[in-house]
């Protein structure tokens, strides 16, 4: 034990009996009166640790830990006062205390919170080595919910076999990661990997890069240029947010499924093509048909092996693995020493039903590591748009309150509710209350289906809907009868 410990009272007489008491502990001690002395003597010389009492006539010590952790951000600080509050406790350590003691103490409950901050310390550090020998998860992929389980174990039969495959789910739920999963365990691993975003280009340059051009085909012509299904041969070819394809290239898309050959612009020469098709979309393709945006044959030709890739809001077993990994990767990436996410912030990540997927929150997690003051990110450091889940349940709370509406309807609209967001997915729904499905349907019974139930049960439910209208602002439906 030779930790450096520094000791900041106003009172000398403390000072020289906890210097004294550490060092009979083994610790090496300065004892300081002043806070602009200890701040001096911080930033120019490496401490283990810093005791600081709060009350103090030249700086508080809240004063003071916000000082030192503006200049050494991974400071220990530990806080003791003789008015010792619950608040003042969340207080100093929202503000970064690693802990919090009253006065009058023992000197032994004190040592007992040195050896713990410092124990504390030691396992961050510890942590922070293993993360770095551990190889990164397999293509950043978490399937620990049951629907993503499901999702990876169709891409693994995918990969298996040598059939075109569709993509589908919101922005950002992480299609690019499946279909690169789906290539890499593929005997195509070893071949290109090639990805068109078909959004991105104006139609008539999305032709020149799937097929390919010959010199002369068009002014800026100037030599042959390759097609990506010439490019991929042999590998995969990703065709993302496919449903923006224009319908004339639609038709020359098809025709290339078909008969797995390739005519570049301006040739007359066609070219055998070899790379397995894996088509992308964040859009209904089933309302782009009815609509006549696209071609039906088109859609069975590339609807073989379709996987619909769940949002993140109905897979919330997937965020706190997500989080570590996703830390992980941004931490190394950053260069930051960056342990962990503290309790109030999973539970903010957690409350919140992040409408951008894991796009969005991997960019949360990016922007909170580099801008963090801390080796552990606090709710603070994470800033999205948008209201966070625990914030829109308590406004509705708190309208249905107002309103009187009693315990169990309040429940059963939240239910309800809860169900619409999720489409009518009841295994969805269960996991978004934290509840299994036999209490969801039990809570559910009284008036779940309207076609089914008795009058009284219709009333129950139309009440229950209305409830859920209420709190969301919006008009309820006509009296029941």
């Amino acid at each position: 034990m030779n930790e450096r410990i520094v000791v900041l009272d106003d009172d000398p007489g403390v000072v020289e009996f906890l210097c004294e008491e550490l060092r009979q502990r083994g610790y090496r001690t300065l004892g300081l009166t002043s806070p602009r002395a200890v701040l001096d003597h911080v930033c120019a010389n490496e401490t283990d640790l810093l005791i600081a009492d709060v009350e103090m006539p030249e700086m508080r010590g809240i004063d003071l830990l916000n000082a030192v952790l503006a200049e050494q951000h991974d400071q220990l600080v530990l806080l003791m006062t003789a008015f010792g509050s619950i608040d003042l406790a969340v207080q100093a350590v929202r503000a970064g205390a690693c802990d919090f003691v009253a006065k009058p103490f023992h000197v032994e409950t004190l040592c007992v919170a040195i050896e713990r901050s410092l124990r504390e310390r030691q396992m961050r550090r510890e942590i922070i080595r293993l993360r770095s020998a551990l190889p990164v998860a397999d293509g950043g992929l978490v399937a620990r919910s049951p629907g993503m389980r499901r999702i990876l174990d169709l891409a693994s039969r995918a990969s298996g076999c040598d059939v075109t495959v569709l993509l589908t789910g919101e922005s950002g739920t992480g299609k690019g990661a499946i279909a690169r999963y789906i290539h890499d365990h593929s005997a195509r691993a070893r071949m290109p990997f090639l990805v068109l975003n078909c959004a991105a280009l104006p139609a008539n340059l999305v032709e020149t890069e799937l097929f390919g051009a010959r010199k002369g085909a068009y002014t800026d012509a100037r030599e042959d240029r390759r097609g990506l299904f010439e490019a991929a041969a042999g590998g995969t070819l990703v065709l993302d947010e496919i449903g923006e394809l224009a319908l004339d290239i639609q038709a020359k898309l098809l025709r290339v499924l078909e008969s797995n050959r390739v005519r570049p612009l301006g040739g007359t020469v066609e070219i055998a093509v070899t790379a397995r098709i894996i088509a992308a979309t964040n859009q209904p393709l089933e309302a782009l048909l009815r609509a006549g945006r696209f071609r039906p044959d088109l859609y069975y030709r590339l609807n073989v092996i379709r996987l619909d890739v769940p949002p993140l809001r109905e897979r919330r077993d997937d965020i706190l693995p997500l989080v570590d990994c996703l830390l992980h990767r941004s931490a190394e990436r950053l260069g930051r020493p960056i342990v962990g996410f503290s309790a109030a912030a999973l539970r903010r990540v957690l409350r919140y039903d992040w409408p951008g997927n894991v796009r969005e929150l991997a960019n949360a997690i990016e922007r909170a590591v580099a801008m963090t003051d801390y080796d552990t990110i606090v709710p603070d450091d994470l800033h999205v748009a948008g209201p966070w889940r625990g914030d829109a349940i308590a406004a509705a709370m708190a309208a249905a309150a107002t309103r009187d509406v009693p315990l169990a309807d309040v429940a059963r609209a939240y239910v309800l509710a809860t169900m619409e967001w999720h489409r009518g997915n009841k295994a969805a729904a269960a996991r978004a209350l934290g509840i299994d499905r036999r209490t969801l349907y039990r809570m559910m019974s009284r008036g779940a289906d309207p076609e089914d139930a008795d009058p009284d049960d219709t009333r129950a439910y139309r009440g229950a809907r209305d409830t859920a209208k209420s709190t969301r602002g919006e008009t309820p439906g006509p009296p029941a009868d």
